[in-house]
């Protein structure tokens, strides 16, 4: 690990009066630290935000409720207000890493995850997205586990976050501090970004900007919703491909759809199409199926990673089946 400077800021003036080009905000650093030990990420100083007061679940106009950006994974998920009005995002927090990571992890740093490919964590490997320029080694090389949806040929990563694709799901906006004092919210769908010619920048965040909350509209989906998550074992692992799933059923038919898959693009991945075609329809198999058929589409998978085409609808049909059939 590269040497840095340590700062501990008490509130955000002071947090956002230090950050600089070359530094990071440091809140639970279940990543970033693994990501400077292993010279991926080289901050010349880490800005600790801790002790900022950003760790309560709060109501919000939207009568929805907004969760501090500084508080655990663990606490939010579990939760009494989001385990009954949210359970869709508390199920997918739930399934993410282990429970002393979840213990750690923060809102906002989870928001900012960057990819698990190895050809990122492997320095000796290029990687448009850790060292701009070097190319892409996944592109030609080891790829079963990459995208198959937004990718460009500087990078096919894929976002490892289970929350994100909950946040898809459901619908959110993240509220961020800017250098100059003010605020800005971002739609959820505008916060991450696909490659590009610019893999390097996994959001739309500009220098220096702190995030402070996540906020949740009027809850929708806590009686049908269901997470899926597909990995090569029960604990610890990033899904293969994942699939967000939120119903509001009225009168015998779907008033309302939520869905979004994770791995399958550089973010997570909102089924819009699926979602609208989904809306008057009676929830049944069939219709399950045709919305998957759609949702699937435009998959452009590789040739190691083309059985996430076929997982990709079986799993949405699954997620929306366990979704309807499941009441909080």
């Amino acid at each position: 690990m590269r040497p840095f400077t340590y700062t501990s800021a008490t509130n955000k003036e002071q947090a956002l009066k230090a950050s600089t080009k070359t530094s990071h905000y440091l809140a639970g650093g279940t990543n970033l630290v693994d990501l400077m030990k292993e010279d991926v990420e080289r901050p010349d100083q880490l800005i600790d935000v801790n002790k900022l007061d950003y760790k309560k679940i709060t109501s919000n106009e939207k009568g929805g409720l907004s969760l501090g950006a500084m508080l655990s994974n663990a606490e939010t998920a579990n939760h009494p207000e989001i385990r009954t009005n949210y359970p869709l995002l508390s199920m997918a927090m739930l399934s993410a890493a282990s429970a002393q990571i979840r213990n750690m992890a923060s809102n906002g740093g989870n928001l900012l995850q960057r990819t698990r490919c190895p050809y990122f964590f492997e320095t000796s490997m290029p990687c448009n997205k850790r060292e701009p320029g070097s190319g892409c080694g996944a592109l030609k090389g080891m790829n079963a586990l990459h995208a198959i949806f937004g990718y460009s040929d500087n990078c096919i990563a894929t976002n490892p976050s289970d929350m994100n694709v909950a946040l898809a799901a459901i619908g959110a906006t993240v509220e961020v501090q800017k250098k100059d004092g003010s605020s800005r919210m971002i739609e959820f769908t505008d916060f991450h970004r696909l490659p590009g010619d610019k893999p390097e920048k996994d959001n739309t965040l500009e220098q220096g900007e702190l995030i402070t909350a996540i906020h949740l509209s009027k809850p929708e989906f806590s009686d049908h919703y269901y997470y899926l998550k597909i990995r090569e074992r029960s604990s610890y692992a990033f899904a293969l491909i994942s699939v967000a799933a939120g119903l509001q059923v009225k009168s015998g038919v779907i008033a309302k759809a939520g869905l979004a898959m994770g791995g399958v693009a550089h973010k997570p991945w909102k089924l819009s199409k699926a979602e609208e075609f989904l809306v008057g329809k009676k929830p049944n198999k069939s219709k399950f199926e045709a919305a998957a058929d759609l949702a699937m589409k435009d998959a452009k998978p590789f040739e190691a990673n083309k059985f996430k085409v076929e997982m990709g609808k079986n799993a949405i049909v699954r997620a929306l089946t366990q979704a309807y059939e499941r009441e909080a």
